[in-house]
């Protein structure tokens, strides 16, 4: 009978820098698709289509309601230096200071009103992303768009420790846009949600 080997417990952190470097080199080739989290090199989740949905949605609405002088990232890094566990990853949109062209480096903390994590399968992962990541590095705000349980999580008042408790937002309700504490707009949850699938009729095709 096979073992699975053991994971040593002395892991190797990476830096900001030495993660660069290793992307910079041409390492990650074909499907090897990694971001750094907490100075570990994390694989990246596949979309599935109710993801790919969800999140083209997201942007398209986005787009429609910020504010001037802001732009929307779709899957692009942002950098994140912390002491010890520097992180780069990729949320699946985030609203951004500037014009595109401001960006000679990836964004960091200072640059950014918001991060969307679109979550199906990987709704562990973004509450994790959300309390270790993007709250202690002072990112405001925070949705994780819950595409099985239907709804939008909304997470403020980002500190050490995360973000406050957050707010659920259901199908019949829209999310309040706030850009450094001012609301922009709002989007309603139906239309970043993908549609619900059909269920197939009793009995199935007749000829």
């Amino acid at each position: 009978m096979s073992t699975i080997a053991r994971i040593p417990t002395r892991l190797y952190r990476m830096t900001l820098e030495e993660y660069e470097a290793l992307v910079a080199s041409g390492a990650f080739k074909g499907r090897n698709r990694f971001h750094l989290i907490n100075g570990y090199l994390v694989e990246k989740m596949t979309q599935n289509p109710p993801h790919t949905i969800a999140d083209l949605r997201c942007g398209r609405e986005l787009d429609r309601v910020i504010s001037r002088g802001w732009h929307v990232r779709p899957g692009k890094p942002v950098r994140i230096p912390m002491p010890g566990r520097d992180s780069e990853p990729e949320p699946d949109r985030c609203v951004v200071r500037g014009k595109i062209e401001d960006y000679e480096r990836h964004p960091g903390p200072g640059d950014i009103a918001l991060v969307v994590e679109i979550a199906d399968s990987s709704l562990a992962d973004d509450h994790q992303l959300a309390v270790e990541v993007y709250g202690p590095a002072g990112i405001p705000v925070c949705w994780i768009v819950d595409v099985n349980a239907r709804r939008i999580e909304v997470y403020t008042l980002a500190g050490p420790q995360g973000y406050g408790p957050p707010e659920f937002f259901a199908e019949g309700q829209s999310v309040p846009v706030l850009i450094r504490g001012r609301r922009v707009g709002q989007i309603a949850a139906k239309d970043i949600l993908p549609p619900r699938r059909r269920r197939p009729r009793a009995g199935g095709n007749r000829a």
